[in-house]
């Protein structure tokens, strides 16, 4: 939470830290300016005080709706700097920062944040270490003390996270009726025209669900039948046929629009019926989830429950990525991610070494066994997100069946 942050920068001695970049897409810059509604910014953090914001004019209001102090960057005047310069960028973006940190008393141990392109970044940071004897520019490399903080969630933001969730649901519900209101020639739903009902229409069908309900796609949602059902991440393809009998993966994952907190679900469909095998394939996935969720624990190393979902497929002789890390038939992926302003954050309930994540107060993480067999045709996922209260107390936010078939 954000009460973490100066203890964080004591603890890893930075005395100051200043987020860069776009607000869109960055979850740190968001995370700090409140989800005020501008477009790039400045914020710098010294250790024990308030954090201030700089932007530019036209945004004066939209910052103020931040709740930090803000400050107009149009008095530092960086035309002229780049006038004064000659032209050089790096140069004036030096002297930029220099003039801000001279009047915020800016110096010590400087940690960068934020998001930009790699090399552009480099060549700054090393120029202005260079050009600021009393700066010294630090940067973390993994869990930095932003992505730390934002492990845990206070209610405001459970709040947030709980409602993307019950949309969410209805988007997932409002599919599900989608398909199941199509007729059916063969095996293949079709359209009142007799055209196949495709993927394609389907994911168009999430779209206007999820705008009806403010909330976004940041990436394409994960609508696959069959063969592509048995790859995790494949998106589907557009023109396949929704087909009676064939596992379709739907992992939705939207964000508030405008930026903001995601959720993360997945459920696991057969219109009309499922093989024998599938049935059993599903039997044995709903069995792992039911013997590994209930363990969920407080103060429990987020990486025991990776181990413990490999345990039971093992025993079952399905492979996981500890029988090996190349799989690409059966259990092929970790158990499941911290969720928040990244679709992906801390805790991570995968086990490997260095992953010293605990589920304590304010965790909220997904729950995500699955199993995959491209060379037969199908695969199959089950995710629920899960958050830790303060009492311990472990509270499913998924409220939504985890049914197989779909009659038609």
């Amino acid at each position: 939470m954000k009460r973490d942050i100066d203890r964080l920068m004591q603890e890893r001695g930075i005395d100051v830290a200043v987020v860069t970049g776009a607000v869109k897409g960055n979850a740190t810059m968001y995370y700090m300016v409140n989800g005020a509604g501008i477009s790039h910014a400045i914020v710098i953090k010294k250790r024990g005080e308030e954090p201030v914001l700089l932007c530019g004019t036209m945004e004066r209001e939209e910052a103020a709706a931040s709740g930090l102090k803000t400050i107009d960057t149009s008095k530092y005047n960086i035309l002229e700097m780049i006038k004064e310069a000659g032209g050089d960028r790096l140069a004036a973006s030096v002297k930029y920062y220099q003039t801000i940190f001279e009047e915020f008393g800016v110096k010590g141990r400087v940690g960068f944040y934020g998001q930009g392109d790699v090399g552009r970044n480099w060549e700054f940071l090393k120029a202005l270490d260079e050009g600021l004897p009393d700066v010294t520019v630090v940067g973390e490399f993994i869990d930095d003390i932003f992505i730390t903080a934002r492990m845990t969630k206070g209610p405001e933001e459970i709040d947030r996270i709980r409602e993307m969730g019950r949309k969410t649901c209805e988007v997932v519900g409002h599919i599900a009726d989608f398909m199941k209101s199509h007729k059916v020639d063969g095996k293949t739903l079709v359209k009142d025209d007799g055209s196949p009902l495709t993927i394609g229409d389907c994911k168009a069908e999430i779209k206007v669900a999820l705008a009806r309900r403010k909330i976004i796609e940041e990436v394409d949602t994960i609508f696959a039948i069959g063969r592509d059902a048995g790859i995790p991440h494949s998106r589907g393809n557009d023109s396949d046929p929704i087909e009676l009998g064939k596992t379709i993966v739907f992992d939705i994952f939207p964000q508030e629009a405008g930026g903001g907190y995601f959720f993360d679900m997945t459920r696991t469909f057969v219109l009309g019926e499922a093989s024998q095998e599938i049935l059993d394939s599903y039997k044995t996935l709903e069995e792992c989830y039911d013997a590994v969720a209930p363990t969920l624990e407080m103060g429990e190393k987020a990486s025991v429950y990776q181990t413990r979902a490999c345990d039971f497929f093992e025993a079952r002789g399905i492979e996981t990525p500890r029988t090996d890390p190349h799989v690409r038939n059966g259990y092929v992926h970790s158990l499941g991610h911290g969720i928040g302003l990244d679709v992906h954050e801390k805790p991570t309930l995968s086990d490997f070494s260095g992953n010293t994540d605990t589920l304590v107060p304010g965790s909220i993480f997904t729950v995500e066994p699955g199993l995959y067999y491209p060379d037969k045709g199908y695969g199959m996922r089950i995710e629920d997100v899960y958050y830790v209260h303060e009492d311990g107390t472990v509270e499913n936010l998924t409220d939504f069946p985890r049914g197989l078939v779909l009659e038609v």
